[in-house]
């Protein structure tokens, strides 16, 4: 009972401490529509022949004249970037120190956690949206900003993660980009007032979806990625029924990003 009441004192003081989220229809930023039409790459040689409104692909990699295209034929540009794990090979990644990493990322070779409490690791993730600005990305998608609910091995907490998610959320607005909310579905309900819309990689899988839904009700879209149905038309027809069904924007994609196939739940 002591435990339980602490854990509510503690939720409740983190989220009091939160900056004021922006004023609804004051933005001066790329908003998204509910019903927006996307595409995510994230390796390869980016494929821009799709008839989407929003493109998804990375801040680093991506080639400026790649950029300056999608613009030039009226495509909206969101550059990915990590913003809770060092990757080794970024162009920043002598900066980060040694006391900035955690514990290694078990998939994905070469990458850790970041301590996001850090100074060092705030300065370089602003640098990186300088970088976003400097590209014209009319806003930006930061990964792995639920480091608190993984093995860390910083002692991150719920409320440091709610500190650094709407620092990042504040920083990129400054800047006039727009900004996702990746996963991290445990604080949604405190982030989607911060937040232009949500990237989701497999809530169904999981069966997390629902917790999604106040991103639709606050006419934010939801750009969910499934992974398991490519070659199961039968289940991906009732996948796309069911996140149609909550207002969602669905593609079936490789797990590498590399466009080697993209199936959408709208037609």
């Amino acid at each position: 009972m002591a435990t339980s009441l602490a854990n509510l004192i503690t939720a409740l003081l983190s989220t009091a401490a939160l900056p004021a989220p922006p004023v609804a229809g004051a933005a001066d930023w790329y908003q998204p529509p509910v019903d927006v039409d996307w595409q995510v790459q994230l390796q390869g040689e980016p494929n821009t022949g799709y008839d989407v409104d929003l493109y998804v692909l990375d801040l680093f990699d991506t080639n400026q004249t790649v950029i300056d295209d999608l613009h030039a034929q009226g495509h909206r540009m969101i550059c990915y970037f990590s913003a809770g794990t060092f990757e080794n090979w970024r162009e920043d990644a002598d900066r980060f120190t040694a006391a900035d990493k955690g514990r290694r990322l078990g998939d994905w070779p070469g990458e850790r956690w970041l301590d996001i409490r850090s100074d060092n690791v705030r300065a370089i993730m602003a640098d990186r949206l300088d970088l976003a600005v400097e590209k014209g990305c009319d806003g930006v998608d930061p990964d792995n900003v639920d480091g608190y609910s993984n093995r860390n091995g910083l002692s991150l907490t719920a409320a440091d993660q709610l500190d650094y998610n709407t620092w990042l959320a504040g920083q990129a607005h400054q800047r006039g980009l727009a900004i996702s909310l990746k996963n991290d579905l445990g604080q949604v309900e405190d982030l989607v007032a911060y937040f232009d819309f949500a990237v989701n990689e497999s809530c169904h899988e999981w069966n997390e979806c629902g917790m999604l839904t106040p991103f639709i009700e606050a006419g934010k879209p939801v750009l969910h990625i499934d992974y398991l149905y490519a070659s199961d038309p039968e289940g991906r027809a009732r996948l796309c029924q069911y996140t149609d069904s909550l207002g969602f924007r669905t593609l079936t994609l490789p797990p590498l990003l590399d466009d080697t196939f993209r199936q959408s739940c709208q037609p």
